[in-house]
């Protein structure tokens, strides 16, 4: 069942959403050689925890920590760990921020130091990627439109999109319906409606797009070892086009 929310429960998770960017903010700060993930995911749950908000991600279905943190072939859901990032990395750090009662979810690549080109390229074609899916949410297109325009982009510029993990729906619960996959057709799949609210997350891989999971149940890798990256937004469906919940920029 889609879950439609009112203006006033939109206006609640764009409030979880601006602290969830805010923490994304801090964290492009921090991200250099030398420092942990484990760090990050440790200064992620105090900064939340001060600012009265939990992270949603601890505890779901067993999960340790507050974000994830997927480091260069990691594709998603890595365990943050005590191993310093190095000079040329890719790290993605994932969150779902709960305050008030109502969820935000965005997860952000970042370079750690001086990256290659390939790296570079990585990130910027998946951020953009992002952005032309967000450009499709609008009333009366169709989950489809989204797909088609992440796909059609990212293999444009010779990367691949990952099938095994998807967007979705969000409100009180992190996974509502319907589902947001980065691939495939347009004008197929739920038509969108003005108050949907959904993540579009795409995770690009320079490789395969096929991934593996680690024996910690969690972590995803590429198959091939090669990087993938992801960027993701919060966003609502609303009259005058979509609004991004956790617009870094706003």
């Amino acid at each position: 069942m889609i879950i439609i929310k009112t203006e006033e429960q939109i206006a609640k998770m764009n409030k979880a959403g601006q602290l969830l960017a805010e923490c994304h903010r801090q964290i492009a700060g921090m991200v250099k050689p030398g420092i942990t993930t484990l760090e990050i995911d440790q200064f992620v749950e105090k900064f939340l925890k001060q600012h009265g908000a939990h992270p949603e991600q601890k505890g779901y279905h067993g999960y340790p920590f507050a974000t994830c943190a997927s480091v260069n072939d990691v594709i998603c859901h890595g365990f943050p760990s005590d191993v310093p990032l190095k000079d040329g990395d890719i790290v993605t750090i994932d969150m779902v921020v709960k305050l008030d009662g109502w969820l935000a979810d965005s997860a952000w690549s970042y370079a750690v130091g001086n990256v290659s080109e390939e790296a570079q390229h990585l990130l910027d074609v998946t951020k953009k990627a992002l952005y032309l899916g967000i450009e499709q949410a609008v009333i009366g297109n169709r989950i489809g439109d989204i797909s088609h325009a992440i796909q059609s982009y990212a293999e444009s510029e010779n990367l691949s999109v990952v099938r095994n993990f998807v967007g979705h729906a969000i409100g009180q619960d992190m996974h509502e319906e319907p589902q947001v996959p980065h691939y495939g057709p347009p004008h197929r799949g739920p038509r969108l409606k003005e108050g949907m609210v959904i993540t579009i997350e795409p995770m690009l891989n320079i490789g395969s797009y096929g991934c593996k999971i680690d024996p910690d149940g969690w972590t995803a890798r590429t198959v091939d070892g090669k990087w993938s990256a992801q960027y993701e937004h919060t966003l609502a469906i609303t009259k005058d086009g979509p609004l991004i919940l956790t617009e870094q920029d706003a």
